[in-house]
């Protein structure tokens, strides 16, 4: 036995070994994060305060491949270039107007850049609200990664790569951060940088694979339409997300307005969608949410960790389904008469079908 302990104790996974399921509680699934709290910005050289929910803040998340992430801005702050090794993203903005965009690496289409101006409760997959499809992201400052890597990149290699002088390089490297204005220089340099500057093996993913609704292929999912083709607007949804939305017409008292990749093509093969769902006073739902406040309507952002996840209401599906589940089998089931079960069949099945 202590020979085992000791091999166990020093198993190392991808991600965290599981807890026996048997000392699991709620508060595995739960963190009192206070992301509807502004948070400080005056301490960053950028402006900016990332307020990151992960795997080491919230443990129900091992394996889920999922996270979220608040994002503060001063005026003129910026949440500096940067990528996520292990992660997709998608944002709605909560509050103010951003400038946001990315940079593709693929053969066919190297350095190009998709940009555009977003408003309050616009969607643009990759800020003031960021869902992740990974447990643990990560997060790769592109300026601090080249220029305060430990021990540093030879300033010869970046003077040949960035086309400078080696004496710019040697600045750049003693600054180790830069300040927001030095970005300015940066992005100059990355411009000027040839594309032997960054290569990758050949490989059959992609930067982006923005699907082509109307291709006649079928795939799991969507084809991908022509790179060429692809511009801005297939990664922005208008999803006015900070507007309230009509829940009086749900018999359950609440709606989802899903972003998935039927809105917003960008999404394919990207494994990530993100719906803001409303909820009248006094709701309960399966899977479950609940406004427990008779006065207060509520109001949730949710990530989920495909680009069209679908969803099955329980209640709908056992008792609405077509053609309907046997009375005998749900009379057994839920151990009631068969009575019972005709008259909750037929409600769903007048709600359903009419």
């Amino acid at each position: 036995m202590e020979h085992n302990s000791v091999r166990y104790k020093n198993m190392r996974v991808n991600g965290f070994p599981c807890l026996n399921p048997m000392d699991v509680n709620a508060d595995h699934f739960f963190k009192a994060a206070m992301l509807d709290k502004p948070k400080n910005t005056k301490d960053s050289k950028f402006g900016s305060n990332v307020t990151l929910i992960n795997v080491m803040q919230l443990p129900g998340l091992n394996t889920l491949g999922i996270s979220i992430a608040r994002i503060d801005y001063a005026p003129l702050g910026e949440n500096p270039p940067h990528t996520h090794p292990r992660a997709t993203e998608i944002f709605t903005v909560l509050e103010g107007t951003l400038y946001v965009g990315f940079v593709t690496s693929n053969q066919n289409n190297m350095n190009k850049l998709f940009s555009k101006v977003l408003n309050k409760g616009d969607v643009f997959p990759a800020v003031a609200v960021a869902a992740l499809s990974s447990q643990n992201p990560g997060a790769i400052t592109i300026a601090n990664a080249v220029f305060g890597s430990k021990p540093p990149i030879s300033d010869d290699v970046l003077a040949k790569a960035f086309q400078v002088e080696k004496g710019t390089i040697d600045w750049l490297q003693a600054q180790n951060i830069m300040a927001s204005s030095s970005f300015l220089l940066l992005a100059t340099l990355l411009a000027l940088a040839s594309w032997q500057g960054m290569a990758s093996d050949p490989s059959p993913l992609q930067d982006f694979c923005v699907a082509d609704m109307h291709s006649p292929v079928r795939v799991n999912g969507f084809p991908c339409l022509n790179p060429m083709d692809v511009n801005a607007d297939h990664f922005f949804k208008a999803a006015m997300l900070d507007t309230p939305k009509n829940t009086k017409d749900s018999k359950v008292g609440s709606n989802v307005t899903l972003i998935n990749v039927m809105q917003l093509p960008g999404l394919n093969t990207l494994g990530i969608s993100i719906a803001r769902i409303d909820y009248a006073p006094l709701v309960g739902l399966i899977h479950f949410q609940f406004n427990p406040n008779p006065h207060q309507p509520a109001v949730a952002i949710a990530a989920l960790s495909s680009q069209n996840p679908g969803v099955i209401t329980i209640a709908n599906a056992v008792f609405g389904s077509t053609p309907p589940i046997s009375d005998d089998v749900l009379a057994k089931a839920f151990q009631v008469e068969k009575g019972t079960i005709d008259w909750l069949q037929a409600q769903f099945w007048e709600n359903n079908h009419y």
